[in-house]
């Protein structure tokens, strides 16, 4: 019975963080219970993903070079930004490929049917060596490397994924103190449930497709700086 309150409630938030608004529930209207069960079915095959990647990821998890969390965006998979990228750079380090292998295989397998979106995040520190204009272009770049690598290396299908960077205003952990800021230097991999359309009232308010449109960044015009020391 817990569970299954534990279930509704995630679902719940799942729908309301998607869509961005308050949405209320009918047991009498149909749309209402069928969107629950399609929840209900997806939260179940994430809960089977983020068991299949805890399995595939245990050193690494241990090691605390990433981080598996089911949130209300999705399924998240975090990664230390130091163990993708050397400092103020956006290209992936050839240590990192094996680990972006291992999570595009569970994406091809296992997830084909989500969609996926890549988040770059820095920590507080401003640019000063380099010639990125802020932490925002940064971060977006790095989210865009991954997933130029996911579809260019791995083969997943380009449809399926978006990037964004929001640089340094999304912190997990304090930037006073160095593991705190190398907590908040990382890329998130985020599952994202099909969720299409929720009304309220009379308004459709899109969900996750139109996220994914608003977070998709257009990569013209972000250059790597030749001089990319942070």
């Amino acid at each position: 019975m817990r569970n299954n309150f534990f279930k509704f409630a995630l679902v719940l938030s799942i729908t309301l963080g998607l869509a961005g608004c308050s949405f209320v529930f009918q047991s009498g209207r149909r749309s209402d219970a069928q969107k629950i069960e399609e929840l209900n079915a997806q939260l179940d095959e994430l809960s089977r993903s983020k068991s299949l990647l805890e399995q595939k990821f245990g050193q690494e998890i241990n090691d605390k070079q990433i981080k598996l969390q089911m949130m209300e965006k999705g399924l998240v998979i975090t990664v230390v930004g130091d163990l993708l990228f050397d400092s103020g750079k956006s290209s992936i380090r050839p240590e990192a490929y094996n680990l972006l292998n291992k999570v595009s295989s569970v994406l091809k397998d296992n997830m084909a049917q989500f969609n996926v979106g890549i988040e770059g995040h820095t920590d507080n520190v401003p640019i000063k060596l380099s010639s990125w204009k802020s932490n925002w272009e940064l971060s977006t770049a790095r989210a865009l490397s991954v997933l130029h690598y996911l579809v260019k290396e791995q083969g997943i299908a380009p449809e399926r994924l978006s990037a964004i960077g929001y640089g340094e205003y999304r912190p997990v952990d304090s930037n006073e103190t160095a593991d705190g800021r190398k907590q908040n230097r990382r890329v998130e991999i985020v599952i994202l449930p099909n969720v299409t359309k929720v009304k309220s009232g009379s308004k459709d308010i899109s969900g996750t497709k139109a996220a994914e449109e608003d977070s998709n960044v257009e990569p013209s015009g972000l250059k790597e700086p030749l001089e990319n020391l942070k």
